[in-house]
């Protein structure tokens, strides 16, 4: 398994777009920019086919201190979901074909519509910059 940068993605996506990096960069930024803007706001975000984005909040608990057995006080805080989408979950599990071969490739005008499935659950925002 490999990392792959923002900074990859960009060049890749100028390459096939034909674009400058630095255009395809600020397009990128931007893009991530109002998912974060739109999840802290507590709106959830739906990309059909790829994923569903949604702030999630944690109550507020008590917990413990394992090596010393004391209670702790653990405030409430909110998290993001991310509900992973039919045409990804395909891809991730090396399905190439939709399996009721309703589908094909997601074209450059935006995905079709369908229900997702899979979750992961994420303790962390999405970052600026990486």
């Amino acid at each position: 398994m490999q990392t792959v940068t923002k900074r990859e993605l960009v060049q890749r996506i100028a390459e096939k777009t034909g674009v400058q990096q630095i255009s395809a960069k600020e397009v990128i930024q931007s893009f991530l920019d109002e998912i974060i803007n739109e999840l802290s706001k507590g709106n959830r975000l739906e990309f059909r086919d790829f994923g569903v984005f949604e702030p999630k909040s944690k109550a507020h608990r008590v917990a413990r201190n394992p090596r010393t057995g004391d209670k702790v006080e653990v405030p409430q805080k909110t998290t993001v979901k991310f509900k992973v989408g039919r045409l990804m979950k395909n891809k991730i599990q090396g399905d190439e074909a939709d399996p009721a071969g309703q589908r094909g490739p997601v074209s450059q005008s935006g995905p079709a519509e369908g229900p997702g499935a899979g979750q992961i659950e994420a303790g962390q925002a999405l970052s600026g910059d990486q």
